[in-house]
């Protein structure tokens, strides 16, 4: 009797083995459903669905890392004041942003290096962001947008005595007021 229920046992689970799933194949194996009333070769077409615009904010060209005018300042070689070929477009894109509009307005802060006397280095300053201003005007921005100062070596951007420190400071800045 005992052997009997051992066989049993042993049978029932040999049984509930082959009975096991055999592991689902991956389902790009698996053929696609079609619905029984369309055709084999007619596709089902889709309800066209309404699709909402996504919500752009816009962005202000000042603020946009990816903007020429993101750029705010006018760099010069020792001594000089004019404004170098390389700002050239930095400064036209300035002046004509500043033309489309005319509700904004800048100050431009001439700065100098640190070599060089106060009174030399405020009048370099001044002469440097006058020339900027004289761009933009050129450029299409009206005069009562514009206002110049100079800061001379007081405020400087590098604090080290290289020239890349020099380079730093020997600067006009753009900046808008509004």
């Amino acid at each position: 009797m005992k052997k009997k229920i051992i066989i049993s046992i042993v049978l029932v689970n040999l049984l509930a083995a082959c009975a096991s799933k055999k592991p689902a194949e991956p389902l790009a194996a698996v053929p696609e459903a079609t619905p029984a009333t369309a055709p084999a070769t007619a596709p089902v077409a889709a309800e066209p669905q309404a699709v909402e615009p996504v919500a752009r904010t816009a962005v202000d060209p000042l603020n946009d890392p990816d903007n020429i005018l993101f750029k705010r300042s006018v760099h010069y070689p020792f001594d000089v004041s004019a404004v170098q070929d390389a700002d050239k477009p930095l400064v036209r894109a300035h002046a004509q942003y500043l033309a489309e509009h005319s509700d904004r307005n800048v100050r431009l802060e001439g700065n100098c290096d640190e070599r060089g006397s106060n009174e030399y280095n405020l009048a370099l300053g001044q002469r440097r962001a006058d020339g900027v201003m004289k761009m933009l005007e050129l450029g299409g921005a009206k005069t009562g947008q514009l206002e110049s100062v100079s800061y001379g070596e007081e405020k400087p951007r590098g604090f080290g005595h290289s020239e890349v420190s020099w380079w730093q400071n020997r600067r006009t800045d753009i900046r808008y007021m509004n």
